[in-house]
């Protein structure tokens, strides 16, 4: 449209970063306004970079929320998504460094980064909702200290407090550029993506200990019909007994995984969706380069 052209159009990168945990996806889909990222109360629950497109009259911000910051990474898949959140340092126009209360300021080489970079940064302090004042200020005195130049901003991003605070500071800050993205984009991945990841954080939420870690998705069926629309898809994992555990008890696993990531493609897609599970075996993936790339993690 015309007004997407006019001169002093704004549109810019905002990289939403921080450690496992920090509601990182929470915020991207409040700052969206939809429900693009799986939020589960597990770690590693995000594993790529996802992007959330808002695009008004006047601006375009291109949301990316990051996999948490693996400290240790034992697996290949973990080295992987840490070269991500490196890649979301260097194309960013504007940072978001999520923090909860308690996180400790020092010795934190992703931080160290991001005030070298010189890049427009707000340290965004989440779970206010759970702290009390006096502790909340605390933790802004501590972070005002340890960075005097970077802005700080307060939030609950499960109460939705301050949300509209924090967004005037991202458009403030959004450089003068023309759109990168169509105005009805809502997101840069497909809706099998979309699908694949709505099973996923239905094992998140179902199964304990590392199962939910030891699996991948992929939707290799994804055909749209008048009424209604047909998914298969196949969750990998890396063990026989972990593959059991999934399926369950006479099927009564897989069954729920299915109802429940059922209901979640209906609610996106707007129609009624067939979904058909299988659960295969990949021994070792998360270490395999093979696997890894057919998975997806090679960009």
């Amino acid at each position: 449209s015309t007004l997407l052209l006019m001169e002093n159009f704004k549109s810019g990168f905002v990289n939403i970063i921080g450690k496992p945990n920090a509601g990182k996806s929470t915020l991207l889909n409040i700052l969206v306004g939809e429900k693009l990222a799986s939020i589960t109360p597990k770690a590693q629950t995000t594993r790529r970079r996802l992007l959330g497109i808002v695009t008004t009259d006047t601006h375009q911000i291109i949301y990316s929320d990051t996999p948490g910051i693996v400290k240790d990474p034992m697996y290949k898949l973990h080295e992987w998504m840490n070269t991500q959140i490196e890649v979301a340092l260097h194309d960013a126009d504007i940072i978001l460094y999520m923090v909860n209360p308690g996180e400790k300021t020092e010795n934190n080489p992703i931080l160290e980064k991001i005030i070298k970079s010189k890049i427009p940064a707000c340290i965004v302090l989440n779970k206010m909702d759970i702290i009390d004042e006096k502790r909340i200020s605390e933790e802004e005195v501590k972070w005002k200290t340890f960075l005097p130049d970077t802005t700080l901003i307060s939030i609950s991003a499960l109460q939705k407090k301050n949300i509209a605070t924090l967004q005037e500071f991202i458009i403030d800050n959004l450089p003068v550029h023309p759109p990168y993205y169509d105005s009805d984009e809502l997101t840069d991945v497909s809706e099998r993506f979309m699908m694949s990841e709505m099973i996923r954080a239905e094992i998140l939420k179902q199964y304990k200990q590392e199962i939910p870690y030891s699996v991948e998705v992929i939707v290799h069926e994804f055909k749209e019909k008048e009424d209604i629309t047909v998914i298969k898809a196949t969750i990998y994992t890396g063990k026989d007994s972990h593959k059991n555990i999934i399926i369950g008890p006479k099927g009564t696993g897989i069954k729920k995984v299915g109802t429940e990531s059922r209901k979640e493609m209906e609610a996106w897609l707007g129609k009624k969706v067939f979904l058909e599970l299988f659960v295969k075996v990949k021994e070792n993936w998360k270490n395999d380069e093979r696997s890894l790339k057919y998975f997806g993690y090679d960009s």
